[in-house]
């Protein structure tokens, strides 16, 4: 009679002599050293303290623990669309964040553009360097550089706008109407230099037999640029648009916390100063912590949404 009980397979691991290595093994066990306290840091900073967002719904007072302040459900939540201040500062937040996003495309395409036809390499890279140095100053040393440039008494630009132009002096960080436009010029100006690196190292990818053979059918510089270049940098400005959009609720806490002041409230405050000021300054900690919840759960269905959207436009996935 027949054996009828399926033959035992031995594992190709074991028929090759190999066996699967434990999880920690004494080759792995250093490198999972070196991560522990890596590990240990986010655990304390990072998930630990999502214990305290019950706040929200609390009434928090300093004094009471954490779990036995009275509970008020979403009372915060209600009262973060009823203030008329806290509805301005989400409408400041997008406003401002919407045309850093486009300006901060922009600019860099179009520099990257220029420089792309620049055939001196020394002067291209000195250029390159200079515009790429402010991405590296921290928005405390800019802020006050700032300061001291648009200040309407004695400011550098205030005196250009009046000896060479005969215009009266602009008070660019104390004006509802001139404030926006200078956080935009000003964030532009620092960051669209590391940003052309991206856009030149996309140009740099270009196959050179397409210029080539443009050429010999008689196309210009222009057209080129028109039929060539433009094409080839759009997966790559897809890419970026796409992945901004998660950041529509980061409007810049540094740059506006270090230029803003309360008159240019009405237009300049964001989510993130709002939240510093009514939490920390006023004590409204419980209120505070619902506004920055409410950020919080929107960013995360934006970077979801967005991963998702570069995914099936550009087919860019990052696992």
């Amino acid at each position: 009679m027949k054996d009828t009980t399926a033959p035992h397979r031995t594992p190709p691991s074991e028929r090759f002599g190999r066996r699967r290595s434990p999880l920690l093994s004494s080759r792995t066990l250093p490198f999972h050293l070196m991560l522990l306290p890596a590990v240990v840091l986010a655990f304390l900073f990072s998930y630990l303290p999502i214990t305290g967002l019950v706040i929200a719904f609390q009434d928090f007072k300093p004094w009471h623990p954490l779990f036995q302040s009275p509970w008020v459900g979403l009372d915060h939540f209600r009262l973060l669309f009823e203030r008329e201040d806290s509805v301005q500062v989400i409408w400041n937040t997008l406003i401002i964040a919407f045309q850093k996003i486009l300006f901060g495309l922009a600019v860099p395409i179009v520099f990257a553009l220029l420089l792309n036809e620049v055939r001196k390499i020394a002067f291209k890279r000195a250029v390159q360097t200079m515009v790429y140095l402010p991405h590296f100053l921290s928005w405390v040393i800019l802020g006050s550089i700032l300061i001291d440039l648009l200040s309407p008494e004695g400011g550098m630009v205030s005196r250009l706008l009046v000896s060479w132009f005969g215009l009266e002096p602009i008070f660019f960080l104390g004006d509802n109407r001139w404030f926006r436009f200078t956080l935009v010029v000003s964030e532009v100006w620092k960051e669209f230099g590391f940003s052309t690196i991206l856009f030149l190292a996309s140009l740099a990818g270009i196959n050179p037999s397409l210029y080539e053979a443009a050429e010999v059918d008689g196309a210009g510089r222009w057209k080129m640029t028109l039929h060539i270049t433009l094409p080839s940098l759009v997966p790559i400005t897809v890419v970026c648009a796409v992945l901004s959009l998660s950041n529509i609720l980061n409007a810049g806490f540094d740059q506006i916390f270090n230029l803003y002041n309360p008159m240019v409230y009405q237009t300049g405050d964001i989510i993130d100063t709002f939240v510093y000021r009514v939490g920390i300054l006023d004590g409204k900690m419980s209120f505070a912590t619902a506004v920055g919840l409410f950020k919080s759960v929107i960013s995360c269905v934006l970077v979801v949404a967005v991963y998702r959207l570069a995914y099936k436009i550009a087919n860019y996935r990052v696992f």
